[in-house]
């Protein structure tokens, strides 16, 4: 059985029952995006990312207020991340001062793999072309029109036996003409030939909307906070 427990002391949210889901997600979002392997620690995972608006990230397995205090009262530079699986309204009075919450509210979702998707895509609609490629363990599709202009994209990461779907995007002139549901079907089918038997992601509002006729399921609330400025 999947929830959340809730704590009466404290308000601290703990996501527990999820805990190779939770691996996986951390792993495979490091393998797809080029970043350092994940560092372990008692509350979660730091990974150092590089990015000038992104340089590291903490992911909490386990958010409480005193454990958020502590490392966000600790931590001064800009472009460092914070990913709790709480709520926003759960998140933002733990922050401490210089920290924000960035990207509203998300969800941590899962599926096996092959997806058994809701309504299942047909050929690229008329006009577009999807290619896929696949380099060091990363599966990316990518859709274009006729012409060559980008429509869509998105990325798979293959780490055992679990898979992270990560960057998918529609360009907003091609939306609404089952672009998504393509590049889905296209990623899970490519992780499922390379032996993953469960895939895992992150997602946004709109994305779990996309997501869950594909599918997927919501695990748990996924939420960011940022140290200075967001990049976006």
């Amino acid at each position: 059985m999947h929830e959340f427990t809730r704590y009466p002391r404290g308000g601290s949210l703990a996501f527990r029952a999820h805990g190779r889901r939770l691996h996986a997600w951390v792993h495979g979002w490091s393998a797809s995006r080029g970043a350092a392997e994940p560092a372990p620690s008692a509350w979660g995972f730091t990974i150092d990312v590089g990015l000038s608006g992104h340089v590291m990230r903490h992911v909490l397995h386990a958010a409480d207020e005193a454990t958020v205090r502590k490392i966000t009262e600790h931590t001064t530079a800009p472009g460092v991340w914070l990913k709790a699986f709480v709520p926003p309204e759960t998140l933002e009075p733990w922050l401490a001062p210089g920290w924000h919450l960035a990207g509203g509210a998300g969800y941590l979702m899962s599926a096996p793999l092959p997806v058994a998707p809701t309504r299942a895509p047909g050929p690229a609609p008329e006009g577009y072309r999807m290619d896929t490629w696949t380099r060091d363990g990363v599966t990316r599709a990518l859709v274009r029109t006729a012409d060559g202009a980008f429509a869509a994209r998105g990325q798979i990461a293959v780490t055992g036996h679990s898979a992270v779907v990560d960057q998918v995007e529609t360009d907003q002139a091609h939306q609404r003409r089952g672009l998504g549901r393509l590049v889905m079907h296209g990623l899970t089918e490519a992780a499922a030939a390379q032996g993953a038997t469960a895939g895992v992601l992150g997602a946004t509002p709109e994305g779990r909307a996309l997501y869950e006729t594909t599918g997927w399921r919501v695990l748990a609330p996924l939420t960011s906070a940022l140290r200075g400025p967001d990049p976006h």
